[in-house]
């Protein structure tokens, strides 16, 4: 019996946790300015990732780390506001049941940009899934 790698099985809850994201957010950005909701959002996550890392004791002194980890770190971090203040945005003027299909578009872009940069080599099957992926957005962003 071929046991579950653990990279999938904290995939799987990420995907999970991003779903309620979604749901969550669209219920609470209701009436409430979208950019001002992902500050709020980010000062919690902030304040559970610091206890988590407290608690854990997996605190370092980030200032003994390489300038390229800091580079890519901030480079990173300014993704994922920009990704968080675009997706809050969507959701608020769209059907969450829309934005977050064509949010996954990321899946695709991920690919791409890790056959670019990282010269990683996906799979003719795993290419198949991305082309669905794809496909699957494509249908969702096409009018009636």
């Amino acid at each position: 019996m071929t046991s579950i790698p653990s990279w999938f099985f904290w995939a799987l809850l990420s995907a999970m946790f991003a779903a309620l994201t979604a749901i969550f957010a669209k219920i609470g950005i209701r009436g409430v300015d979208s950019d001002l909701a992902t500050l709020v959002r980010t000062l919690i996550i902030l304040a559970v990732l610091s206890g988590f890392v407290a608690f854990t004791g997996k605190w370092s002194n980030p200032f003994l780390w390489q300038p390229k980890t800091w580079l890519f770190l901030v480079l990173s971090g300014l993704a994922t506001g920009a990704s968080w203040v675009c997706y809050f945005r969507a959701l608020q003027i769209g059907e969450a049941s829309k934005v977050a299909p064509v949010d996954k578009l990321s899946l695709v872009l991920v690919a791409i940009f890790a056959v670019t940069f990282l010269g990683e080599r996906p799979s003719l099957r795993e290419w198949s899934g991305i082309l669905m992926v794809a496909g699957g957005v494509l249908v969702l962003s096409l009018k009636r």
